[in-house]
C-alpha cells in the first residue's frame, strides 16, 4: 500500500496553494479527521473524511483517490468527494459575497490620486491651465 502525507494530499488536490499553507492549517487545527485534531504527517487512506476550514470556505471531503503530485483542477476533483452539509454550503455563499478583496471601498479613507485630480478639475482648482 502506498503512503501519502496529509499535507501533501491537500496540496495535490488543490485545497491549499502550498504545502506550507496546508501544514500550517493542520497544525492550527483547521483540518480534522472525524472531529479530532491530526498531524500533517498522518497517512491518508481511502474513505477518510476530513473537515476543512479556510478563510474563504468550509467543507467536508471524503478521500476517493490518492495523488502524489499536484495536477490540474479537473483531475484533482476526481480524487475526493465533496460531502459538505447544506448549512456549511449556505455559510460559504454568505462568506463569498462578503469576502474582503483587498481593494479600498469607495468613499472611505483618502481619495486616490486620480480621484483627487478629477475633483480638483471639477472644482477648477487645478494649476494645469
Amino acid at each position: 500500500m502506498e503512503k501519502l502525507r496529509l499535507d501533501k494530499y491537500l496540496w495535490a488536490i488543490r485545497i491549499f496553494k502550498t504545502r506550507t499553507q496546508a501544514t500550517d492549517a493542520i497544525d492550527e487545527g483547521k483540518v480534522k479527521l472525524n472531529g479530532a485534531n491530526i498531524k500533517p504527517s498522518r497517512t491518508v487512506a481511502l474513505g477518510d473524511r476530513y473537515t476543512i476550514k479556510t478563510p474563504a470556505r468550509r467543507w467536508t471531503i471524503e478521500v476517493t483517490g490518492l495523488l502524489h503530485s499536484r495536477v490540474a483542477y479537473e483531475v484533482a476533483v476526481n480524487n475526493y468527494l465533496d460531502i459538505t452539509s447544506e448549512e456549511d454550503k449556505q455559510l460559504n455563499q454568505h462568506q463569498g459575497t462578503s469576502f474582503y478583496t483587498g481593494k479600498r471601498q469607495s468613499k472611505t479613507g483618502h481619495p486616490t490620486k486620480k480621484q483627487r485630480r478629477d475633483l480638483e478639475h471639477f472644482l477648477g482648482d487645478d494649476d494645469s491651465d
